[in-house]
């Protein structure tokens, strides 16, 4: 996989803490997402969005896909994705790399970025 020179990474997060944050265990129903834009492997800028979707019964993951790909994210770090979340990310050419959940935000991205460059 060829790293643009400019990502903007969205990760599934559990409160509001930017970096110092944690990742959530689920991706549709995440409290918040953390963006991180990433220039020549430095974070450039970091932003905190609630989910809209975080009370939905049902298609909360389309919901979020489709807020993810407004602000233009082009890659996505989360523990888990459902089918249909997964299928529209891949339909918008966004990367999806499954981390671990309850690990630091500034840790994988840090972590990401590495298997990104492999």
């Amino acid at each position: 996989m060829t790293l643009p020179k400019k990502l903007r990474i969205a990760i599934a997060t559990n409160e509001h803490g930017g970096l110092e944050d944690t990742v959530s265990k689920i991706f549709g129903r995440a409290k918040s997402f953390t963006i991180v834009n990433i220039e020549d492997d430095d974070v450039k800028g970091v932003e905190v969005i609630q989910n809209p979707a975080v009370s939905y019964k049902y298609g909360a993951g389309p919901i979020v896909v489709k807020m993810l790909v407004d602000s233009g994210v082009n890659v996505v770090l989360a523990a888990e994705l459902g089918l249909g979340a997964s299928a529209l990310l891949e339909q918008h050419n966004v990367t999806n790399i499954t981390v671990e959940p309850g690990s630091s935000v500034s840790e994988t991205i840090k972590n990401a970025l590495a298997k990104i460059k492999k």
